[in-house]
Formats: C-alpha cells, sequence, structure tokens
C-alpha cells in the first residue's frame, strides 16, 4: 500500500492543466458499446477508475487502443456475450462504481445483463433503484440472485416510455439514456440529471445517430434508432480538478493559473470559492487565482453564517464539500457545510480536527467551520484517505500544515487523480510517493 509524504508550507507558483472528467469518461466509455463501429475518445485521464474499466472492457472482447498519450479507440464489434456471465467479470464488476453504466448499453444492444453490486467509494448509502426502476419502465425484466449476489437483467426489445425519476441521479440518468437510445418508440426522461457530463454524453450520441431533446434540462425526449455509429469525443476538464487547485493555491497563499477549464461548464463552482473570499479571474478559457495572505467567508444579506450546500446540477456538485470544507479552516469568519446527498462524507473532519481546525460536525451531514484565518497553521499528521475527494482535502490540508504529514491509502486519491504528485510538485509542491 502506498503513501504520500508532504513537506508542508511551501507556496505553488506557475501553470496546471486539469485532467480529463473521470465523472464524464465513465459514461462514455460504457457508451462505446451501443455500437459495433469505432468510437474515439480524447483527453481520457490516466488514473485508477478509468484505467480499470477499460481493461473491463478488453477482457469482455472490445478492442482497444491506445492513439495518443491520451487517446483510445474502441470497437465492440465482437463482445464475448460468455464472459458477461462470468463469475471473474462479476468480480471485477464488483470493485469498480462505473461499471453500473454498462447495464443500459448491454441491455439496449444484447437484451441481457449480470451486475454485481458496485463498489467505489465508502461514502454512505448509494442506491441503484433510479437505474433498476427506469430500464424496468423500458420493458426489461429485473431478478436478483441472492446465492451470487447478481442482478440479472433481461429484454426482448426495449420499448419507450415516460418516466419521472425519483432523484437525478447523473448515473441513473446517463444509464437509463443510454438504454433508451436503441428502444422502440419515444422515451421521456423528466426530473434527469443534467449535468455537463450528461449533456456531453448526449452530444456524443446524437453524434452517433441518437435522436435525443432537451438536452442540458431536465426534461430528455429520446426517439429510439434501429442503430448507432462511430464517432470521436473529447472529455470535458475535470471541474473537480479545477476546484481542487483554486482551494489549494488558496490554502498555501500561492499564484497559479489553471489552464483550459472549460469555464462555461464551471457553471457556479467559481461563484462558490468566492462566497470563502477567495479570489479568482477569468482570463480567456484560464482561472487565474493570485496569492492571498488572507480571505474572509462573506455572510448572507442578513448577516446570517454562510451556508454552502450541494444540490443537484446547476447546483454545487457534492464532490467539491471536501475541499470547500478544508479551505474554509483558513478563512476568516465562519461557515456551515451541509453535505445533502451523501451521509458519510464528513467523516474525515476528526483527521482535521487533530491538526488543529476548529470544526463542530454537528451529524452526518453538517459541519460548522471555524476558521484561523492564517492565524496559525494546521500541523502536520498521520492521515489516511477514506475516499477519492477527502484524499485530495486532506492533501490540500497537509500542504498547508506546519510540518511533515504522511497520506496512506492513496490508491484512493489515484482512483481520481493522474499523476497528481508530479503536477504539483513541478509548481513548488513536496511530496514524495513511498
Amino acid at each position: 500500500m502506498a503513501s504520500f509524504v508532504i513537506e508542508g508550507g511551501h507556496r505553488l507558483s506557475g501553470e496546471i492543466h486539469p485532467q480529463g472528467a473521470k465523472n464524464e469518461v465513465l459514461q462514455i466509455i460504457c457508451a462505446t458499446l451501443l455500437t459495433a463501429e469505432e468510437v474515439t475518445v480524447n483527453n481520457i485521464p490516466d488514473i485508477l477508475d478509468v484505467n480499470n474499466l477499460i481493461q473491463l472492457m478488453r477482457e469482455m472482447g472490445v478492442t482497444v487502443a491506445k492513439e495518443g498519450i491520451d487517446t483510445y479507440s474502441f470497437k465492440a464489434e465482437n463482445v464475448d456475450l460468455a464472459y458477461l456471465e462470468s463469475d471473474e467479470f462479476l468480480k471485477k464488476c464488483s470493485s469498480l462504481r462505473g461499471s453500473v453504466m454498462l447495464i443500459g448499453p448491454m441491455v439496449a444492444r444484447f437484451g441481457k445483463a449480470l451486475i454485481s453490486k458496485p463498489g467505489g467509494d465508502k461514502i454512505g448509502r448509494r442506491r441503484l433503484d433510479t437505474h433498476f426502476v427506469g430500464i424496468q419502465n423500458l420493458g426489461a425484466d429485473f431478478r436478483y440472485d441472492e446465492l451470487r449476489g447478481i442482478y440479472e437483467i433481461t429484454a426482448d426489445r426495449l420499448q419507450g416510455s415516460y418516466m419521472l425519476l425519483d432523484e437525478a441521479s447523473v448515473t441513473g440518468t446517463a444509464n437509463i439514456l443510454m438504454a433508451a437510445v436503441l428502444a422502440k418508440g419515444t422515451t421521456t426522461i423528466y426530473n434527469a440529471a443534467c449535468e455537463p457530463y450528461l449533456q456531453q454524453l448526449c452530444r456524443m450520441l446524437n453524434r452517433m445517430g441518437a435522436k435525443i431533446s432537451g438536452i442540458a434540462s431536465n426534461l430528455l425526449t429520446i426517439e429510439g434508432v434501429e442503430e448507432l455509429h462511430g464517432t470521436q469525443h473529447t472529455v470535458l476538464p475535470d471541474m473537480i480538478e479545477v476546484g481542487s487547485f483554486i482551494g489549494m493555491a488558496a490554502m498555501t497563499k500561492s499564484e497559479i493559473t489553471i489552464k483550459n477549464v472549460s469555464y462555461e461548464n464551471l457553471g457556479i463552482i467559481p461563484e462558490s470559492f468566492r462566497r470563502l473570499g477567495i479570489k479568482l479571474e477569468q482570463r480567456g478559457d484560464d482561472i487565474y487565482v493570485p496569492a492571498q495572505e488572507t480571505y474572509e467567508i462573506e455572510s448572507f444579506i442578513d448577516g446570517s453564517i454562510m451556508t454552502i450546500a450541494d444540490a443537484p446540477w446547476p447546483g454545487l456538485t457534492p464532490d467539491l464539500l471536501s475541499v470547500m470544507l478544508v479551505v474554509a479552516t483558513q478563512a476568516k469568519g465562519s461557515v456551515l457545510i451541509h453535505q445533502k446527498m451523501f451521509e458519510s462524507r464528513l467523516f474525515f473532519v476528526d483527521k482535521l480536527i487533530d491538526m488543529g481546525a476548529q470544526i463542530i460536525l454537528c451529524d452526518p451531514h453538517r459541519a460548522v467551520v471555524i476558521g484561523h484565518n492564517h492565524g496559525f497553521k494546521l500541523r502536520g499528521a498521520r492521515l489516511t484517505s477514506p475516499d477519492i475527494r477527502a484524499g485530495i482535502a486532506l492533501l490540500i490540508a497537509a500542504m498547508s500544515a506546519e510540518g511533515t504529514s504522511t497520506i496512506s491509502n492513496i490508491e484512493q486519491i489515484d482512483r481520481g487523480y493522474q499523476n497528481i504528485e508530479g503536477r504539483l510538485n513541478a509548481i513548488g509542491a513536496r511530496i514524495t510517493r513511498i
């Protein structure tokens, strides 16, 4: 098991490029199963979750070729349907959260899918009802095999349907959408997720021959087609990395430029950091963060304490709340962080309290942070990364801390961040992988 050793207190300086978006590329790779023709995808990040899914696609019989440093082609012409029912395949699915999005394409194209309960972050209950009910609405039959612990989904031919989702699940919407594009007739999805990554998936599917309207809204209409074709697609920059770098600059009092961020797709993220008092400027498609000795959390207009909460798009993504919580520990003022969507994501705050942060954990969903105003630094500590986003938040805390910190279980960070120590060391960090 690998660890990071971080020498805190060093300022960063220079330019950094965000990687391709993890949450988008997992959907895009699964969507390549919808056609027998070649699909080429650019800006794929070299991270554990993505690499594991690419390898799984190879083992499924998909022809995968690396065309460039971050470009792959996928051709699902000869998928091994027998392998898709094997215990080996199901075991690999159980360790990869993104594997759940294989269901929609496999049922739509092959009429059958087997999937084990997917793994991923331990951040609380992440139910799959939205996925399953949506695909059932299209006419699929679901059975749960208790002995093997797997879901079996079958359908002779999916049939378009109207559905109102019980939650605006991103992966749930993606799964239903990928099933519906080859269904017979019209499918209407209300309360659909509309994140930029979903918009990207819709546009790629339309280039492949799908007929999806209502893109960027929560009401999607899909006219089913007989088949899809090959295409090329470029993945957006990762908005979570962009936000992580903004927070990192503020915590370490650094001046950095984040390059090619696709600013129009960041939504409320820049403004949410401004609410914490962090200055940032849009320069073309870059974000410039000046060095700040202090930053002060805003209050609401009536003077009450600022609350920062996650919400479905265009609200603030839950993946950035861990970073914003850490950034608030060195701000002037107080803020309530309200993590509505996952009940275990705030449990890493005890590590920050050990480092000297002033945080009151109210319950599994809410924490009050009283900022130090850089009056004194966090202390170096021995830490463990519980999930991807808490891992990067702890790394930011360690980079700003006084002394040396060690973060173990960094495989969790590797799942979502490409060569993070190499890229940060290039602009002044002191991080060693052991």
